[in-house]
């Protein structure tokens, strides 16, 4: 079969519908469906304006509040909370196949030169027993000191106990309060149907490759093995030479030239199905699924960007906390904004045009109804810019045409 090949603007608007990002974020608000539609969402406890799982999930759907993530979890138990690349929720019925990420995450541990100083069986039994008889505990409610004290990552007893056990499967996430975890036991957590349910380790690592592809819409070996890192490169690249019904395709990148890729059998419907995208500005967390993989941005959207919160502030080419611009299927700029909840302000502190965009009038008001939009999720109604930002987006539109009003409310 002749090699299907995806030219540029559809590969870009195939990744972004995958994602949820190419259609108007609105309608009934469904947590564990838009998780479900990612395959995981990643959790962190920086606040900038929202956390970046609260940001994510109302990239989806601005209707989106963030007490809902947590009755998604705690109240419905529609969703759990492990591994992928990072601290991340999954959808409930993934459990099954999740098995093996419990088993590989304790094997590694085991060998962890981190957790060396890692209680006993004996001493974690006796935490294990604490909770089962008091029910859900954090890291708060233990008292120990770190026994090795030699790198900054040094952790107290108790600490990495329960980080074991929630790692091995045997602890689950009960809830968060102020992002504070608390864990209890996972029988009491993870439905029986599920957990008990055995699934041969062939057929786990078969439906994690055909979720992830499935999320991907095309991908490399190392982009399926990415997605969830919870299988082997070896094992991912001896899933795609044994599936039944994959596609190759082939992928023109941002550059123009062109890249082999495994698809789903449906990726013609896919294509066909595809709608007009949107003059949307959105405003992107920079943990937002979308944009994880840097190399695949990179190549299809000739967008460089990185993460600078753990950059030394000297080396940082951008800022602490910057937020990607994107428009309909093309990133258009990035920009540094915080909210101070306290006075109910979300300050735009500065903002950069990408090259050969001409910031219009009607793009920037785009932008700041956005802003306004986004303002709301974290419980604040004003919205600044900062005269260094301001002026980089009057000096963006030098060359487009002239604006009226005011450039953004509050200013």
């Amino acid at each position: 079969m002749t090699r299907l090949r995806i030219d540029n603007a559809t590969a870009r608007h195939l990744w972004l519908d995958g994602h949820g990002l190419a259609r108007a974020p609105t309608g009934p608000v469904d947590v564990a469906e838009i998780v479900r539609r990612l395959g995981f969402v990643q959790l962190d406890s920086i606040q900038i304006v929202s956390r970046a799982h609260h940001h994510i999930l109302w990239s989806r759907n601005q209707n989106y509040r963030e007490p809902m993530l947590d009755q998604a979890m705690s109240r419905d138990r529609a969703l759990f909370e492990h591994f992928t690349h990072d601290a991340s929720v999954l959808p409930m019925e993934f459990l099954p196949i999740w098995q093996r990420q419990f088993r590989r995450k304790r094997e590694y541990l085991d060998g962890a030169s981190w957790f060396k100083s890692l209680p006993s069986a004996t001493e974690r039994a006796t935490i294990r027993d604490r909770i089962a008889a008091e029910g859900p505990l954090s890291t708060n409610d233990f008292d120990s000191r770190p026994r090795d004290k030699s790198h900054m990552w040094a952790r107290p007893p108790h600490k990495l106990a329960l980080d074991y056990m929630w790692y091995a499967g045997e602890l689950a996430t009960c809830h968060r309060v102020n992002f504070t975890k608390y864990y209890d036991l996972a029988e009491r957590i993870f439905p029986k149907d599920l957990r008990s349910r055995d699934i041969p380790e062939s057929e786990q690592i078969d439906r994690l490759c055909q979720i992830a592809l499935d999320r991907l819409g095309f991908a490399s070996v190392t982009e399926l093995q990415r997605f969830w890192d919870a299988a082997t490169r070896g094992e991912v690249q001896n899933w795609v030479g044994t599936a039944s019904g994959l596609r190759m395709v082939e992928i023109q990148s941002r550059r123009g030239d062109w890249f082999p890729a495994y698809a789903p059998p449906d990726i013609e419907d896919r294509i066909a199905g595809l709608a007009a995208p949107g003059s949307r500005v959105r405003v992107l967390n920079p943990f937002d699924p979308a944009i994880r993989d840097r190399a695949r941005l990179d190549r299809l959207f000739g967008f460089d960007y990185r993460v600078e919160m753990f950059v030394p502030a000297a080396k940082r080419i951008w800022g602490y906390y910057v937020f990607p611009l994107l428009e309909g299927t093309r990133f258009i700029g990035r920009i540094e904004i915080k909210a101070d909840r306290k006075r109910g302000v979300l300050n735009v502190l500065n903002f950069w045009p990408e090259p050969g965009v001409r910031w219009m009038s009607a793009r920037l008001d785009r932008l700041n109804g956005e802003l306004t939009r986004f303002a709301r999720l974290a419980g604040v109604s004003e919205l600044t810019w900062a005269p260094d930002a301001s002026q980089a987006a009057q000096d963006s539109m030098a060359s487009g045409s002239p604006r009226s009003g005011g450039l953004a409310a509050g200013q």
